[in-house]
């Protein structure tokens, strides 16, 4: 399945709310940030803690282009906590860090104004 995430791409198809519901979008701060040299694609292994009922979690992220690994320690990130683990390479992402695309293809991650608590759900 090829997704288009460009300015450019048409709108997804419409889902209701419930559907939105589905997805379990929560905050966590990274907490380790790993080169991932078997990546296909220039990428980091990083750990994210999401609290006391998520707990720590990998992610597989291709965010090289703009971020350093000293810029991501102990930023937090949003991400997608239930879907299925992916396995990449020889390492099993457990879950989806969220970004945007930029003009060049490289990813911007979500940002937030304020701190919030390492598991609060995307309200």
């Amino acid at each position: 399945m090829h997704v288009d995430f460009s300015p450019n791409a048409p709108s997804a198809d419409q889902i209701s709310f419930e559907d939105f519901l589905k997805v379990d979008i929560r905050i966590g701060t990274i907490t380790e940030v790993k080169d991932f040299p078997e990546a296909r694609k220039p990428a980091y292994k990083l750990k994210i803690d999401f609290g006391p009922m998520i707990g720590i979690k990998k992610s597989s992220a291709q965010i090289t282009a703009l971020y350093s690994k000293s810029d991501l320690m102990e930023r937090q990130v949003a991400a997608v906590v239930n879907f299925p683990p992916r396995q990449i390479g020889p390492f099993m992402s457990e879950v989806l860090t969220l970004g945007f695309a930029n003009e060049n293809g490289d990813i911007v991650l979500i940002n937030i104004d304020h701190p919030v608590p390492n598991g609060a759900r995307m309200a």
